[in-house]
């Protein structure tokens, strides 16, 4: 009796019950790609439990020792106190190496499901008002994910690490007018600084996770109250979700969810190898690792880098290197466009209203073509990051394959653009049930069809 008392004391004040009973009865859509954003999220969860158990063990010094550990190939050898460690979490921690390579995998996953996520709220329109906060929120969050990645697999201090800093310090130095101050403030002197491997431990593990965390569970608050979007069916208006209730099913699914990719994770960790830090060797600052390419996220950078041209630029009595372009004005313009679709848009289609339907992507061939673009562009960028690996593979000069892979990243995303555009516009106006069920006829362009029409009417006529 006592405990009841107390339970309708707190509810009385609180009105906790009423919010269970409203929260518990919420509906969610069904459709699978809504889960994509909680992949992203069940991610982020084993990043922090992972990478919580690999703190422990890591040591952030640049300190030079010789490394007498289990690894026999490298004894012997001067490395810092940050490879050393990274070795002895690898081979002496009990399941250290599972842990490690299982961090590494579900960074990777974290990036591509917020990609995978993005590119379905792209498609069908889902950033449109009153959705446009949590656009912004989800862009900062892809930013965010794609930097912390990289001060993650920049802490081992590996030749392969080393030679991704040291492509991070020229970067930095190529911005014009602030350039060396911006690099010496980042890494604490000129490279190698003895300082920046700490400064990456505490980005990585304090400051990055904080402001995920935050923007998360903004995301999530936003959501909440703003309720789901859904595609257009039986049933479904602007004022209405139809779907699951947030308990039982849908919190059944979203567990099922979170401990399969847990699983798969831990297995991934277990079975595939994935940055193999032993077999790089430690940082010189003299040696640079061949072939060296980053984690798939970054892959598209790297690939900007080796495809311009090496082009510079005197201006204000100040030279711009190379790096500038590709890796400075390129991801500033990507990530500005992005901040601002939802705005452009909204101000050229003079889109004002509030949507809670989702579009097909065929109900905007316009969009589609525009994201189908850049997919293939920054598709290409990614391709062109392992040029070497290619030329390799293929047996073929590196020069030849960069030629060929900067061709096609001026002309396939337009050539993407327009048979996305025309088929988009196919499908609308035959309302076929998919692509393969749209007649050849549709594909022409509206004068042709005419002219068709007329002509067949005229043989009729003569009839």
């Amino acid at each position: 009796m006592i405990t009841k008392r107390i339970a309708r004391w707190f509810d009385d004040r609180l009105r906790a019950s009423s919010f269970a009973h409203h929260a518990l009865n919420k509906v969610f859509p069904d459709d699978w790609s809504f889960m994509l954003g909680e992949i992203a999220l069940y991610a982020f969860v084993v990043l922090v439990l992972t990478g919580t158990f690999l703190t422990f063990f890591f040591e952030p010094s640049s300190r030079q020792i010789v490394y007498h550990g289990s690894y026999a190939p490298l004894r012997g050898v001067s490395m810092s106190e940050a490879y050393a460690s990274v070795l002895r979490i690898s081979f002496d921690v009990r399941g250290g190496l599972v842990f490690r390579q299982m961090h590494h995998w579900a960074a990777d996953l974290f990036v591509a499901a917020i990609v995978a996520h993005m590119m379905r709220i792209f498609f069908t329109g889902a950033f449109r008002r009153p959705r446009e906060i949590n656009w912004i929120i989800g862009v900062t969050l892809l930013l965010l994910g794609i930097f912390n990645g990289f001060t993650g697999y920049s802490m081992p201090d590996d030749l392969l690490s080393g030679t991704g800093l040291r492509i991070a310090y020229s970067i930095a130095l190529s911005i014009p007018f602030a350039g060396t101050w911006i690099a010496f403030l980042v890494f604490g002197g000129e490279f190698p600084a003895q300082d920046i491997i700490r400064r990456l431990l505490i980005v990585h593990i304090m400051i990055m996770p904080a402001l995920l965390a935050g923007l998360i569970v903004a995301h999530l608050a936003i959501l909440w109250h703003q309720k789901h979007s859904q595609f257009p069916g039986p049933g479904r208006t602007e004022t209405n979700v139809v779907g699951s209730k947030l308990f039982p099913t849908y919190t059944a699914k979203s567990l099922g969810l979170f401990f399969g990719i847990t699983a798969v994770l831990g297995a991934m960790g277990g079975l595939l190898q994935i940055n193999p830090v032993w077999l790089y060797g430690p940082f010189k600052a003299q040696a640079v690792s061949s072939p060296a390419q980053p984690d798939w996220y970054l892959g598209w950078l790297e690939g900007a880098l080796r495809l311009f041209p090496s082009w510079e630029i005197r201006a204000f009595g100040h030279s711009i290197p190379n790096p500038f372009f590709p890796a400075v004005v390129l991801p500033t313009f990507t990530f500005g466009m992005l901040y601002a679709w939802p705005f452009l848009e909204a101000h050229f289609a003079a889109d004002r209203e509030e949507h809670q339907l989702l579009n097909r992507p065929r109900d905007h061939p316009l969009r589609t073509a525009i994201g189908t673009m850049a997919f293939t562009f920054y598709a290409l960028l990614l391709l062109a990051g392992s040029n070497d690996i290619i030329a390799k593979a293929l047996r073929v000069p590196v020069n030849g394959v960069t030629w060929v892979l900067r061709i096609l990243a001026l002309t396939l995303p337009v050539l993407v653009a327009l048979v996305a555009f025309r088929s988009m516009k196919a499908l609308r106006e035959s309302e076929a049930p998919g692509l393969l069920h749209v007649p050849w006829s549709a594909f022409r362009h509206r004068s042709q069809r005419a002219e068709s029409d007329r002509s067949k009417a005229e043989l009729g006529s003569r009839r």
